[in-house]
């Protein structure tokens, strides 16, 4: 009996939040506030000492929650955040090994890219589904359009200088599948732990998206 292919990263949620945790007693109710507003996919970026537990903690206590790893680069990394609960892996750029190693890990995955030659050598590897990164500062919507026809079967999630007011003109393309950001966690309201502020710019990013992919 097979089992059921893991769903894709692109299909998990229009706006995935990138979050770098400083304090893991903030994980929980961070993650709650996202989840409540709409967006239950969460990318916990392994840039802080405390981004393992904070994965762990959310896996535990969140049950709705879809909780990721970002910026992953080493096969050590892919092992040890699985093991923590991560259920998806985003890379900022990608190797032979990491790449291995994160097909091996059994959970969905986003290697990072800038180039048309790293899009061209994932497809050849038999990998469709890509972060592009840093998204505005490798060409923005105007790359992935020249992307999108000679490559159409490559989809991307954009991350990089992305906020509310460019997130819709990125969803809008064909090859965009979703985009990651960090506008709905400004820094004043995480320092102040205003999770009512978080939810509500969550559920606005959600409806924001819903509404680019409805012109």
């Amino acid at each position: 009996m097979t089992s059921a292919p893991s769903p894709s990263v692109l299909d998990l949620a229009p706006v995935v939040p990138v979050v770098v945790l400083d304090d893991l007693a903030d994980a929980v109710p961070l993650a709650r506030a996202l989840v409540a507003g709409g967006l239950p996919a969460i990318e916990v970026t392994l840039r802080t000492p405390v981004a393992l537990d904070a994965i762990r903690a959310i896996a535990a206590e969140v049950p709705d929650a879809v909780v990721g790893a970002g910026t992953v680069i080493t096969p050590e990394q892919v092992e040890a955040t699985v093991a923590a609960g991560a259920r998806f892996l985003v890379s900022p750029g990608w190797t032979d090994a990491l790449l291995d190693a994160m097909r091996a890990s059994g959970v969905p995955f986003l290697p990072g890219v800038s180039t048309t030659s790293e899009v061209v050598a994932l497809l050849e590897r038999g990998v469709r589904e890509m972060k592009f990164f840093p998204a505005e500062a490798a060409g923005g919507t105007a790359y992935l359009k020249a992307l999108a026809a000679p490559l159409p079967q490559a989809r991307f999630c954009p991350t990089g200088g992305i906020g509310a007011d460019s997130a819709p003109e990125y969803l809008a393309l064909p090859n965009v599948g979703c985009v990651g950001g960090t506008w709905m966690l400004p820094k004043d309201a995480l320092a102040g732990r205003d999770w009512a502020r978080v939810e509500a710019l969550a559920r606005a990013a959600a409806g924001l998206s819903a509404g680019a992919r409805c012109r």
